[in-house]
């Protein structure tokens, strides 16, 4: 870990940090210099995460928490404050994506990836404020929220209609967000990853039909794992001072 890397003096939040970006995130985060908490409902996994991180010379420390669940929320917060100090970025990073055609979509199934990406990143980001404001973040201007959505905000994916709406929703509410707080030392943003290979996304990439799909993106291959790093720890700095209601699409070209 650098003595003094962009997140040095930051203790940041990511959620879903169990595994895909929201795991590969902590551990840069942690190289940068950050005091990393870790949150997601399967624990078990977050211990091996904060482990490594601690074997690497970094700050990390894990909580419990279900984006979608207000009081998990805010408890989960609180505990991370009371662990490694006041917050000052917070990646909402949870999601799910069910795939399914619209006609044969259960509904059960469309609420539930509405409920997880967009009332769990609006959770994240008010909660976060709310912390922001009561620690004197807000008031020194050095509050940082990026929530995590999907080229699908702004490209129709096949098959994952609900998926693009939830998204697209959650792009509109970082916009919101930060017109909302533009004068109380919060800045919010958006980043809309393309196709990195993940646990979500593995079992597809690998089949005939995701090879398929590969073959017809510009560059003929799945984002590197490491393609929005330089982005993500951007907006979590404090470099980003004049950057919010900004829409980050990352995805090696995939949508030319």
């Amino acid at each position: 870990m650098p003595a003094e890397g962009r997140l040095s003096g930051r203790h940041i939040l990511i959620t879903g940090a169990s595994s895909g970006i929201g795991e590969h995130l902590a551990r840069v985060a942690a190289r940068e210099g950050a005091k990393v908490t870790v949150a997601a409902r399967r624990t078990d996994r977050l211990t091996s995460l904060v482990e490594a991180i601690r074997a690497d010379g970094g700050e990390a420390f894990a909580v419990a928490m279900d984006v979608a669940d207000e009081a998990s929320v805010i408890a989960g917060i609180a505990g991370a404050e009371a662990a490694l100090g006041p917050l000052h970025t917070a990646y909402a990073n949870a999601g799910i994506g069910l795939p399914g055609m619209a006609l044969d979509a259960p509904v059960g199934e469309f609420d539930q990836m509405f409920t997880v990406n967009v009332r769990g990143a609006f959770l994240t980001a008010r909660e976060a404020a709310r912390a922001f404001k009561a620690n004197g973040t807000a008031e020194a201007g050095r509050g940082r929220i990026v929530l995590i959505a999907s080229i699908g905000a702004q490209l129709q994916l096949p098959g994952l209609v609900g998926y693009c709406a939830s998204k697209a929703a959650v792009v509109s509410l970082g916009k919101g967000l930060a017109r909302e707080w533009a004068r109380e030392g919060i800045n919010v943003n958006a980043v809309c990853p393309g196709y990195l290979e993940t646990e979500m996304n593995s079992d597809w990439f690998s089949s005939p039909g995701g090879e398929k799909q590969i073959r017809g993106f510009p560059r003929r291959r799945l984002m590197p794992g490491d393609g929005l790093d330089p982005t993500l720890i951007l907006l979590g700095c404090d470099e980003a001072a004049p950057i919010t209601g900004g829409v980050f699409v990352i995805d090696d070209g995939q949508s030319l």
